[in-house]
Order: structure tokens, then sequence, then C-alpha cells
């Protein structure tokens, strides 16, 4: 192995089970080594997404039995490399995408897996645009295809992916109807977004009046009835990506079901003889069946993101940075709704 990390300690949390925050475990222990085609990374930040939260509650549809180490994504400088990697990327920072894993001072990964961050971004400014960019780059620019001129309606508009989407829609030509409390709607309006105020306005009323022939995508992290009021929205040749369920956060039972049952409407949907069209976005589509094409086509997007980041046509929110150690604290301070843009971690 390349570069010497043995000297030092490993801080991860750990996920021990349904608990609240606190519950919480701050573990420590020697920083692990690299394989072959792998490399040590020590991490500079990671943060806590929705994913997170609803992994708290073994609410997440495909996550890892308990205990384990959370964490979606992580910004960190390659310390060490294993056999068969090149040893000059020590030193480089660098960005990954790992659904789980990430909130640990040092992280094992495949170097096939890592993503260059361009000079001039800093770590906390990059992590908050790593999951949530990728995010919403793929579904403008893959999924939806948003081109200059159309009309897109984004639910959540000052959440994590939905500030990105904003931003990358608005860079793209779009025009944006964003829904969101009314706290946010005067940073929306500096965007050239227009609100809707989805606690007190008839939002698909609302978005009728605003594009009377419909709009051209629709965004939408809601499920539940959401969805349906989204698919009606849409003009004809109008696409709709749904990518969650988060009406369903709270709810006990199988957190399998509310997923299988937007799969199972997008799958009727797209069978009706119309000229609209519904997906449901995974951001790990297609890695299973073509891990090559898969690695390539997030490295060349999530550059893509960064490089829009560079320009400033999406800017990094970092609503609060804390040590590793505070993991608790910060997700109750993600899970409070009382702060904007992303609460990263650090070693």
């Amino acid at each position: 192995m390349n570069a010497e990390t043995n000297a030092e300690t490993m801080v991860e949390v750990v996920l021990p089970g349904k608990v609240e925050p606190e519950g919480l475990e701050v573990r420590h222990g020697a920083v692990p080594s690299a394989g072959p085609g792998q490399v040590v990374v020590r991490m500079e930040a990671t943060g806590v997404s929705f994913a997170e939260q609803q992994m708290r509650r073994g609410r997440y549809y495909d996550q890892p039995p308990f205990p384990f180490v959370p964490g979606y994504d992580l910004v960190g400088r390659v310390a060490a490399t294993g056999e068969g990697v090149d040893a000059g990327l020590v030193g480089l920072r660098v960005a990954a995408l790992v659904k789980v894993g990430g909130w640990a001072s040092h992280v094992i990964l495949d170097a096939a897996d890592l993503v260059p961050v361009p000079d001039g971004i800093g770590a906390a400014e990059a992590e908050t645009v790593v999951i949530n960019g990728i995010t919403a780059w793929q579904m403008l620019h893959r999924k939806a295809r948003v081109r200059a001129g159309q009309t897109v309606l984004v639910h959540g508009a000052n959440g994590g992916v939905g500030s990105v989407l904003v931003q990358l829609a608005r860079a793209a030509g779009a025009q944006v109807i964003g829904t969101a409390s009314a706290r946010h709607h005067a940073a929306l309006r500096e965007q050239g977004v227009t609100p809707i105020d989805y606690r007190t306005e008839n939002i698909p009323a609302r978005v009728r009046e605003l594009a009377p022939r419909g709009v051209d995508a629709v965004f939408d992290h809601v499920g539940g009835r959401s969805i349906i009021d989204s698919w009606s929205l849409l003009a004809p040749g109008g696409t709709l990506v749904s990518y969650g369920s988060a009406s369903t956060r709270d709810d006990e039972g199988s957190k399998q079901w509310p997923v299988l049952k937007l799969l199972a409407r997008v799958w009727l949907w797209n069978a009706l003889p119309n000229r609209r069209h519904a997906c449901f976005f995974n951001v790990w589509a297609g890695r299973a069946l073509n891990r090559d094409r898969f690695r390539a086509r997030l490295r060349d997007d999530l550059t893509e993101v960064f490089q829009a980041l560079r320009r400033g046509e999406i800017t990094a929110r970092i609503a609060a940075e804390l040590p590793l150690t505070r993991a608790a604290e910060a997700m109750r301070l993600a899970e409070s709704g009382t702060v904007a843009g992303k609460v990263v971690l650090h070693a």
C-alpha cells in the first residue's frame, strides 16, 4: 500500500437500529488498508440527506441490515492506494457516491468510483452537490431532457435536490414554477422562480393558471396523492419524474410498498395511449447491468455539476458544518425543517 495511514485512528458513526438521533454510536478503530484496485480516502466532508433520515427510521427501501455506517456521499483526499492503483492519486481531492459508509473519517473505495473535484471548489461546497447535484442533473438532462423555453414544476424547490434542480433548470433556459413554504418565496423569486405555497394554495389550480397548456416536466419527490396531480398537470409530450415518496416518511409497515406502488402507477401511465411519459428515477439504475457504463456516466455528469458550480450557475448552500462526532446534532438539525441548505459533517 502506498502512503502511510496506520498511525491514525479511524472514527465512524454507526446506526445500530431504529433509534432517535441520539442513539447514533461513535466508534474508533484502526484505519483500514486499501486492497487491489482500491484507495483509502480521508473524508473531508459528508452530509445528512433525506436518505439517512429514512434509514434511521428503517424506511429506506433498500438499506442494509442494522448495524451499519450511514452516509450517502463524501468528499475527501486520497490518503493511500492499493495494488494496481496509480500512487500519484495520493493527495487528490475526490468525490464519491457510496449510499452507505460515508460517515467515517477514512473510507475504502474502488479507485474507479472516484470523481475528481476541480481546483477552486472546497470540500464542503462540493459535498452539497454530490448526491443532490447528480440527481438533479440526470433527472433534468437525461430523463426529462428539458430545453430552453420550456416550463417545469419543481416540488420542494427549496430542498436539497429541488434547489439544485431549480438553478440547473434556469441555467438551461427553462421557466420554473416551484412549491415551497412561504418563508422561502422571496429567495425563489430572486432566482427567477414563480413560487407556490404548498401549505395554503391549491397547487394544481395555481399551476393551471400559470401554465394553461400544462408543464413540460414535473419533478416530484412527494409521492402519494401528489404524484396523481403531477401527472395531470403535464402538457402533451411532457415528462413526470418521480424520485421519492416523502409523504410516507413516517408511515409504518413495508418500506418497499410505497415505491412499488409508484412503479406500478408509472408502468400503467406509460402503457396508456397518450403523449405523456412518466419515470421513477433511481440514481443507481444500470449499475448492476453495466458497471463501467454507470461509472462513466456518473463521472461525466458530476463533472458537469462541478463545472456549473464553478461558473456560478448553481451555488453551494451550506446550512451548518459540524464535526462527525456531533452527527446526532447534525441529524436533528437536518430533520428540523428550520434550515436552508445541507448540513455538512467533517472529520
